[in-house]
């Protein structure tokens, strides 16, 4: 099962949609899309995301959106960020693709196809 969290205004998120669509369908795998716009993410939710995605975690908030600077989020703990996240998914960086417990950032397009191959071996494995 691959999870993508997906922003269908975003040509980025769009150009991994449909990566993640093709990878899936080649190898006989679930996918899941999530508009976490119109579907937001639970502070849990945001928690778990943090913690799947590892080194990668403090590029989960997009810092050049409006709110960020409104909110003066630029030197906020995580816990804050997350709280951000959960009231604005605006903030969220987007796509972020999910197999298992291990989740990336897909971009650029390119680092998510890798990613992917790496995940869903590790997972066979």
């Amino acid at each position: 099962m691959i999870t993508l969290y997906h922003n269908p205004r975003c040509s980025k998120s769009r150009e991994a949609l449909q990566l993640v669509q093709t990878y899936a369908a080649a190898h006989a795998l679930d996918l899941q899309v999530i508009d976490y716009q119109l579907t937001p993410l639970t502070l849990e939710a945001l928690r778990t995301l943090r913690t799947q995605l590892g080194d990668e975690a403090t590029d989960m908030v997009r810092d050049n959106e409006e709110a960020y600077a409104t909110m003066n989020l630029a030197h906020a703990d995580i816990d804050t960020l997350l709280q951000a996240v959960a009231q604005h998914p605006r903030l969220l960086q987007r796509p972020i693709a999910v197999v298992g417990t291990q989740a990336t950032i897909g971009r650029p397009p390119e680092k998510l196809s890798a990613w992917l191959a790496g995940a869903l071996s590790a997972r066979r494995a």
